[in-house]
């Protein structure tokens, strides 16, 4: 096996004798979801290597719901003489939720909380001179005393974060002292002059007698070089823990800002006082500087104003679930610090080291959070469960120069219990209320050098009345004005109403943001119609109202990435899809409007889809460009088109497409260098003469009763449908499917089943008579695409708090189809041959002669008529 050192780079001569050894224990595992006895291992093992989850799979198939429950992890320590007496540690950095380990048959240790890492002393347990076995138990099930107990994301069971080994001498820096590093570094007293530097370093002693050591504390500048050394002797009792505390005062320290993020480097080791002999040491990045929070101004970094404007980050990825490496947590991290932002809320819970690193490196400024999401349960393990998460949390994170805020609720009056007991659901409020005081307190007392934060909905009177605006030093609200609720334009007076009320009290807007599925698009976007177009319409407009106030001290989008919530339907089932980023980290246009907006470097970037499919001669067809230059022009195909100015980060040219592929180029010029970007765009195009000969008809998607186009995931483009004029296509009678009482525009949000495809069947025509195309004589491919949208139970959705569950009964419907008077379906009975909400497939091979063109009849015999999509294509 092979051993890695702690440290890259140690900064002094003996500090290679430190004792201090950290061996990775990602590789090499055994994993089984079968039940395990010691008596019998009748366990079916497979091998993988950490981080894992066992839910990659189950979160995105047809089935409700996903696994939660116990699975196994098993590992073979090889023999290692070497740590022959050594303290020996595991050091989980997460598993989820509940945590068993066992060593050579014997319990070590246990833990709960499934985003917090957890040390485990197993030195009493271990045989350096044999193999020694390591069992894992972890459990993600359902547990109504430990939060999260529901959310809007996935709960991945796993070992899903690193684990190492550690061996230690006897006397070492603490190491479970709730999952740290057993060192607390603080910056109480920084301005442009001089700064002080408090360390706290947390000794174990565990031999049997007591240890003079010197506490050595080197603070190294960004080029190594040393700048204080601050040795401070202890003795440290046998058996006990001691806290030896340090002030190092360091003069016109280099600052950490958001633009400049300057790291010193605090090496700290122990020292055997009597033989000199280094027995354990860690470093720890150092960032100086100091901020604030004002109700009117805002937030201040360094004495300067900043808005803090960023994303909140979900764990998981597209392939990987929660298990993902660091290299591609720290790539999220460089994805929002290069479109510009300066702030990350770390939500719904503390996530893997790796991303707070990057915000040091980075300088991207954070929050932190625990998930204490939606609603409590009323009992004292609950409540003990959320203490101790937000102490690891703090104790864990606390060194992190880009932390400023600790929060610990999100959005947990969102459909409260006891709706029908008024005086019961007071006690459940004020047992919140409690708990978040507590919570805030307990914070306050581990740091009392940042600030203290809950996250709200947007139920203003609520929280009000709770009392829970007044408990925390800063208040979130997460707002969807426009989204899930009300109008757009009450966004504003959501925010002036709320300073006018509490002009002490500090605020950011903690959540935004709108659906945006990047294979959705729409010329005439509106609510809920899930394009791209309408997401960045509404970014645009809550960007320009969060810029124009002061007192707002920042924003964060929800979401930096799409993410798996394995509950939802819509047009992506299990994905919430509101992100900057695919779930790939695919940037979406939205990403590139907010580069324009807020990077300084000149910006140009066009966006759009790359495939089309155009009416011929029909207007409203346009090329978009993010940018933050002034004058664009843009050229197709190396000719100059026309030139425009930007507005609002966006310009919007308006193009007449022929048919075929164009090289389109914009560019802009500033200080006399020119910036561009260049795409290639396919068009099909669709001649309004389906028989025309300069432009002949070879294939046609329709998408029946919807007002947006569709990527789908074979790269084909479905249009809208329209109504039949002579000589092109469309349907004859019928109206767009529409749920009664729904907020959606048009079509159902629920999941079809058998398909990736969601929107070519989630849209309908129902009561139509004909669908008529006036195509040339020819062999052609009609192939029809049916689901039943009506009927079975819906669930609402939670965060959509105008949106309640319903149970639809199914439509009863029988109708026959006829192609030219041929009949090619009948008596189609979707609901019983089928069931609800399922993908159905007709194709139909027909000649077209005597320029009789393609006339689909729809006769229902019983209830009405139905089309969701439609495709013709000419094979000869």
């Amino acid at each position: 096996m092979k051993y890695l050192l702690y440290f890259v780079v140690f900064f002094t001569a003996n500090s290679t004798n430190a004792q201090r050894v950290v061996v990775s224990l990602n590789k090499g595992w055994q994993f089984s979801k079968d039940n395990f006895s010691f008596q019998s291992d009748a366990a079916r093992w497979q091998n993988i290597n950490l981080p894992h989850t066992w839910n990659v799979d189950d979160v995105m198939d047809d089935e409700p719901g996903y696994y939660r429950g116990p699975a196994w992890y098993k590992k073979v320590i090889p023999v290692n003489k070497s740590f022959s007496g050594k303290r020996i540690f595991l050091h989980f950095e997460g598993a989820n939720q509940e945590v068993t380990v066992l060593l050579n048959g014997k319990n070590a240790g246990t833990h709960v909380g499934g985003y917090n890492a957890f040390s485990i002393d197993i030195t009493a347990l271990f045989d350096p001179a044999k193999e020694n076995e390591l069992l894992v138990k972890v459990d993600n099930s359902h547990n109504k005393n430990i939060p999260p107990l529901t959310a809007d994301f996935t709960f991945y069971g796993g070992i899903y974060r690193d684990v190492y080994l550690i061996a230690t001498a006897e006397t070492h820096f603490s190491l479970s002292k709730d999952g740290s590093k057993g060192i607390f570094i603080a910056t109480p007293e920084v301005n442009n002059s001089k700064a002080l530097l408090r360390v706290r370093a947390n000794v174990d002693n565990e031999s049997l007698f007591p240890k003079k050591v010197i506490l050595n504390t080197r603070l190294y500048d960004a080029h190594k070089k040393l700048v204080r050394l601050v040795s401070t002797p202890a003795l440290i009792n046998a058996s006990v823990n001691t806290e030896i505390v340090q002030d190092i005062h360091v003069a016109y320290p280099t600052l950490w800002s958001v633009s400049a993020p300057y790291l010193y480097k605090a090496v700290t080791s122990i020292t055997d006082a009597t033989t000199g002999r280094v027995l354990d040491e860690v470093e720890h990045s150092v960032g100086f500087r100091w901020f604030s929070f004002d109700a009117g101004k805002g937030f201040f970094l360094n004495g300067k104003s900043l808005k803090l404007i960023g994303a909140s980050r979900h764990q998981d990825r597209k392939g990987l679930g929660n298990a993902v490496p660091d290299s591609l947590a720290r790539k999220d991290v460089m994805l929002l610090k290069e479109m510009g932002a300066n702030f990350l809320r770390v939500a719904h819970y503390p996530q893997d080291p790796a991303v707070l690193k990057a915000c040091d490196e980075l300088g991207i400024l954070a929050s932190v959070e625990i998930p204490v999401v939606n609603e409590i349960t009323e009992t004292d393990s609950f409540y003990n469960n959320c203490i101790q998460m937000q102490v690891e949390m703090i104790r864990q994170h606390y060194n992190h120069p880009s932390v400023i805020l600790w929060c610990y609720m999100n959005e947990i009056l969102l459909r409260p219990s006891f709706n029908d007991d008024k005086a019961r659901q007071a006690i459940y409020f004020s047992n919140i209320a409690k708990l978040a005081r507590t919570l805030d307190s307990i914070t306050r007392k581990e740091d009392p050098f940042r600030y203290t934060m809950i996250a709200h909905h947007g139920n203003y009177n609520q929280y009000k009345e709770v009392g829970l605006i007044d408990i925390p030093m800063i208040v979130g609200w997460n707002l969807y004005q426009g989204w899930y609720g009300s109008k757009i334009e009450d966004l504003p007076l959501f925010l002036d109403r709320f300073h006018r009320d509490y002009p002490q009290k500090p605020m950011m807007i903690t959540e935004y943001g709108a659906d945006a599925d990047p294979r959705v698009r729409s010329a005439v976007p509106v609510r809920f119609d899930k394009s791209i177009e309408y997401a960045t319409y509404y970014h645009q407009y809550y960007f320009g109202q969060i810029m124009q106030r002061p007192f707002v001290a920042g924003a964060q989008v929800w979401n930096l990435a799409d993410f798996n919530s394995e509950t939802r339907n819509e047009s992506m089932p299990h994905i919430n899809n509101k992100g900057l980023l695919q779930w790939d980290r695919t940037p979406k246009d939205p990403y590139y409007f907010y580069k324009a907006k807020l990077t300084k470097k000149p910006f140009v970037k066009i966006i759009g889809e790359l495939k089309r499919t155009e009416l011929e001669g029909a207007a409203g067809s346009v090329i978009r460009v993010a940018t933050n230059l002034d004058d664009i022009s843009l050229f197709i195909n190396g000719v100059f088109h026309s030139s425009l100015k930007a507005s609002n980060g966006i310009a919007q040219f308006a193009v007449n497409w022929q048919h075929g592929k164009h090289l389109v180029e914009v560019r802009a010029t500033k200080t006399a260098r020119v910036y561009s970007d260049k795409r290639m765009i396919e068009v099909h195009s669709l001649p309004n003469d389906l028989r025309s000969t300069s432009s002949p008809f070879s294939y046609i998607n329709i998408l029946a009763g919807a007002n947006r186009t569709f990527v789908d995931s074979s790269g084909t483009v479905w249009i809208p449908g329209k109504e039949y004029q002579p000589g092109g296509w469309g349907n004859i009678g019928g109206k767009a499917f529409k749920i009664p009482k729904s907020q959606l525009p048009y079509g159902t949000d629920k999941n079809i089943k058998g398909t990736f495809n969601d929107p070519i069947y989630q849209t309908q025509l129902t009561g139509l008579t004909n669908y008529k195309l006036d195509v040339p004589d020819g062999d052609y491919e009609v192939t029809f695409h049916f689901a039943e949208l009506m009927g079975g139970k819906v669930e609402g959705l939670v965060y959509n708090l105008e949106a309640d569950g319903r149970t639809e009964e199914t439509t009863k419907r029988i109708f026959s189809v006829f192609i030219n008077d041929q009949p090619v379906i009948d008596n189609f009975n979707m609901a019983q041959q089928f069931g609800n909400a399922r993908a159905i497939v007709k194709m139909i091979t027909i000649k077209v002669d005597n320029n009789s063109g393609i006339n689909i009849v729809f006769k229902a015999s019983e209830g009405e008529s139905v089309l969701n999509a439609l495709q013709v294509k000419k094979i000869n």
